[in-house]
């Protein structure tokens, strides 16, 4: 064989060798992507499993409180209305893809907040109702989803913060890039109006 053969023959096996190393670090970005993918899918199912446990609590604390309170309606019509805007925008576990989507989960999520605060507001004018242990335990395990939502929102903004941080750096943007909209950016909870001050469901 030749010199020319030879080299053609170099540059052929350093070509599949470059090929090689390129194919396995796509693989590794495509797989890396993914699982951060999937995590921050994951913990969006934890965020709404906690708004949920609080929709959940709404019929029995409407409950308790409709029988002290029996002339309240606009109050208990309002939390109705609200859990019902709740139940709309589910994501079905899948976190949101662009800042509308979120923005509507959150507006929802906040009327509902809204409306629970004046429901608990309401509470004030009836002590018997408050002394109650039923109302005591709803009061207890509202506080206690409020807090849930608050640390499971910062976990989804970590997990989602290690899928931009991943996604954006190089050579993975590259690979991100050929899959569109696959492994858009994610996007994160930002501060509601008012957040410095925490919620006050104690009475």
């Amino acid at each position: 064989m030749g010199l020319g053969g030879k080299i053609a023959l170099g540059c052929g096996g350093l070509l599949v060798l470059l090929l090689a190393v390129f194919g396995l670090g796509a693989v590794g970005s495509y797989n890396g992507l993914n699982s951060l993918s999937q995590a921050v899918d994951a913990q969006w199912g934890q965020v709404e499993n906690v708004y949920q446990r609080r929709s959940d609590l709404v019929p029995n604390l409407v409950a308790t409180v409709k029988g002290a309170a029996a002339f309240e309606k606009d109050t208990f019509q309002a939390v109705t209305e609200a859990r019902a805007k709740v139940g709309q925008v589910s994501m079905g576990g899948k976190a949101p893809d662009s800042p509308e989507a979120l923005a509507n989960f959150q507006k929802a999520q906040e009327g509902l907040g809204s409306a629970l605060s004046r429901l608990l507001v309401v509470v004030e004018k009836y002590p018997d109702l408050k002394a109650t242990q039923n109302f005591r335990d709803l009061q207890a395990q509202l506080e206690g989803t409020e807090n849930r939502i608050a640390v499971e929102r910062m976990r989804f903004n970590q997990a989602a913060q290690a899928f931009n941080t991943k996604r954006n750096s190089f050579p993975t943007m590259l690979i991100a890039g050929f899959f569109g909209d696959r492994f858009r950016e994610r996007i994160y909870f930002k501060a509601e109006p008012g957040a410095a001050v925490a919620p006050k469901v104690a009475f």
